[in-house]
């Protein structure tokens, strides 16, 4: 019998009529693919889709070591990267939950019965680009071998955080195998790509580390420098490096949402390929699976619920038929108050919502270390995290915050105190206390510094505000990279330095450049965390300085603090998703992405714009905060005592939204989920200290909206 082929809407429109030929839509690759597609089997025993081949224990236990470290193969790599970005996103013990609640082992009932929880499939890597190179972002899909024509699902799974393409690896990714659904990765144009400029080497979308040239399109990521440029930016500031999310000069962020999607779309096309009938014999498949016949929900955490948030907001074709996320860094247009909103904790209205990121980390970077010494808070972290020359420099940031009237007080004590009041009046809550130090630590400068170029676009030799990558030594100072991490690099990093020998430099430091924790601000002669650096940061996001108050001038950092705050623009969520069925959930103690600028946001601001139409709910989890993975470490971080894994809860989601796309369940009203900490000695976590949420929640547990006020329980 002759076959027709025939575009999608012509095919659509003859689905009626009668004819003795078939009509056939053919499968084509979608034209944002750049280059070859890369596909590999795993047989789900010497390797797998979901673990690498580790199993449940495998992810448990160390990393295993590169037969040659200097020389990873592809298949180590990958293997070790799945380890990384499984373990970072989740409390990986047993005491957490790790194998018993959650896990590879747990089947999709909550059992204990799939083993090691290897995957067997195949999977498929592409990157979405112009051809160029400059943005080589990678979108994977992977396809259990259980995969069911007869109920087809696709999760997408983009990467929290700046990790590469495995980042949602044990989130959306783990619940969708489970499923036998397809999952549609992407690394959103993040990904984990470092430029080492001193030896112009890059690493290989396969992670491979090698030079420039040889990675050619290849390279996951290359500043845009002419060789040039690059000599005279290493003679200034030897032994630096670039990362794509900070460097690109692409704001990646923007696109979020459009790689999101690209991902979907990059799925139905794998999958077609796979299941779509031959058309006359050559390498052309039919459309056999479409939005129209398959199961679609927009998954992961952080920055990846985020993107998932954008892809619905985007879906102008109908891809998307639900969205289940937590945590997610959701910044929405018309910030907070200026839209009318207002949100409500109990009887207390909060007195600052619904900032973009850049502006209240740009605003936790300048107090967090000083309020960590307040009483209220506290240094919790040992000594292995915070020495003792960094208690001396929280100390001497509150003298130079004191100093310049950006906090009051005489004494310490009350220059500590001042500080986190600043903080609460800008949106944390008593609630985050406990976590301003370790936050600082580990997270803030280095999301400050990476956002703030990305906005504005910058390139690497521009060294904003006197910031740049480098390798420190333990006095600070620069010292050239370390090959063995390097060729590493593409499974322990996670895109945002400081990750894996690469850390944070503060040019200007007084006697040279150091490490941002190290560094003698000019201004103040001191240690102290590189204020001067900070206030640069915070100007170029605001447009005013931060000390008199004053809006930027010509002559300083005005045009600089323009480009910033455009890119910024270009990143805000409408907050409209079209009616989709959506289910938010949040850590109340998340101090990372605070609730009220983020999540809660968010929400009231979908219920003022799509009203009764709005299908999306919220749940607030108590005692939960941005990192599972940091209730591993115990006592160091004391993490353990006090939070529960938000993890349970977006497997939970996930189930949620899942039984109502398939049989029409109700989602949960929007309530405060009561959880219960494990408390001294963190005993192993129990069912009970992670409770259901309830189908109708009582009313002091259930969150409101009216008007342009939303009221979440005290």
């Amino acid at each position: 019998m002759k076959r027709r082929i025939v575009p999608f809407v012509l095919a659509a429109a003859l689905a009626g009529c009668s004819s003795s030929d078939d009509v056939f839509e053919p499968n084509i690759k979608p034209s944002f693919i750049s280059g070859d597609i890369r596909e590999a089997s795993y047989d789900g025993a010497s390797d797998d889709l979901l673990t690498g081949g580790l199993g449940k224990t495998g992810i448990a236990a160390a990393a295993p070591a590169f037969a040659n470290p200097a020389a990873p193969t592809v298949a180590e790599l990958r293997r070790n990267a799945i380890h990384t970005n499984y373990r970072a996103v989740m409390d990986y013990t047993a005491a957490g939950g790790f194998g018993r609640l959650y896990g590879p082992n747990i089947d999709v009932d909550g059992n204990d019965t799939l083993g090691e929880g290897k995957v067997a499939g195949t999977e498929h890597i592409a990157v979405a680009d112009d051809g160029s190179g400059h943005q080589n972002v990678v979108l994977m899909v992977q396809v259990p071998a259980k995969f069911d024509l007869n109920n087809p699902c696709i999760v997408t799974g983009t990467s929290s955080g700046s990790r590469g393409v495995y980042g949602a690896i044990g989130t959306s990714g783990e619940w969708g195998l489970k499923r036998g659904c397809a999952v549609a990765y992407s690394d959103k144009g993040t990904g984990n790509g470092l430029h080492d400029l001193m030896t112009d080497s890059v690493h290989r979308i396969d992670g491979q580390f090698t030079t420039a040239a040889a990675a050619g399109n290849q390279a996951h990521f290359r500043a845009d420098l002419t060789d040039a440029d690059r000599a005279t930016f290493n003679a200034a500031t030897p032994n630096r490096v670039a990362y794509k999310h900070a460097h690109s000069q692409q704001n990646p962020e923007k696109d979020w949402g459009t790689n999101t999607l690209q991902a979907v779309k990059f799925a139905f096309y794998v999958l077609n390929q796979k299941y779509g009938d031959p058309i006359d014999g050559g390498p052309l498949r039919s459309v056999r699976l479409r939005p129209s016949n398959t199961l679609v929900i927009a998954s992961s955490i952080s920055n990846g619920g985020g993107a998932a948030l954008a892809a619905a907001e985007q879906d102008a074709e109908g891809l998307i038929d639900g969205v289940a996320v937590t945590e997610p860094n959701a910044q929405p247009g018309s910030f907070g108050s200026d839209n009318g909103l207002r949100i409500r904790q109990g009887t207390t209205t909060v007195p600052t919502i619904g900032k973009p990121l850049a502006d209240y980390f740009s605003y936790a970077n300048i107090y967090q270390p000083c309020a960590a010494l307040s009483s209220q808070a506290g240094l919790s972290l040992a000594a292995a995290f915070w020495p003792a020359a960094f208690t001396v420099a929280a100390q001497n940031r509150c003298a130079a915050l004191a100093a310049r009237g950006l906090v009051g007080g005489a004494t310490l004590a009350e220059q500590a105190d001042s500080a986190l009041a600043k903080l609460h009046a800008y949106g944390w809550q008593a609630e985050n206390n406990f976590l301003q130090q370790s936050h600082f630590r580990f997270a803030t400068n280095s999301i400050v510094m990476t956002y703030v170029n990305a906005h504005g676009r910058f390139s690497v030799t521009e060294n904003v505000c006197g910031f740049s990558f480098a390798n420190t030594d333990a006095t600070g100072n620069v010292v050239p990279q370390a090959a063995a991490l390097q060729a590493g690099l593409f499974s322990t990093g996670n895109g945002v330095p400081p990750t894996s020998g690469v850390n944070i430099v503060y040019n200007a430091s007084v006697g040279g450049a150091k490490l941002d924790f190290l560094a003698v601000s000019p201004t103040s002669g001191a240690a102290d965390f590189a204020l001067d650096g900070a206030l640069c940061m915070r100007s170029l996001v605001t447009g005013i300085d931060p000390v008199t108050g004053l809006e930027l001038v010509e002559n300083d950092w005005f045009p600089v603090s323009a480009l910033v705050r455009t890119g910024i623009q270009e990143v805000l969520l409408k907050a409209d998703l079209r009616g989709k069925p959506a289910l938010i959930v949040a850590g109340r103690e998340d101090t990372l992405v605070p609730v009220n600028h983020a999540a809660r946001a968010y929400f009231g601001t979908n219920q003022m714009r799509e009203g009764a139409s709005s299908k999306l709910k919220y749940i607030e989890v108590t005692n939960a905060q941005h990192f599972d993975a940091f209730i591993a470490f115990g006592a160091l971080l004391g993490y353990d005592s006090r939070y529960v894994p938000l993890h349970v809860y977006f497997v939970r989601a996930m189930d949620a939204m899942w039984n109502h796309l398939k049989s029409g369940a109700a989602l949960p009203a929007s309530q405060v989920v009561r959880t219960t900490p494990r408390g001294e000695g963190a005993p192993a976590l129990q069912a009970s200290n992670v409770p259901a949420w309830a189908t109708t929640p009582a009313a002091a547990d259930a969150i409101g909206f009216s008007a342009t006020t939303l009221t979440v329980p005290q």
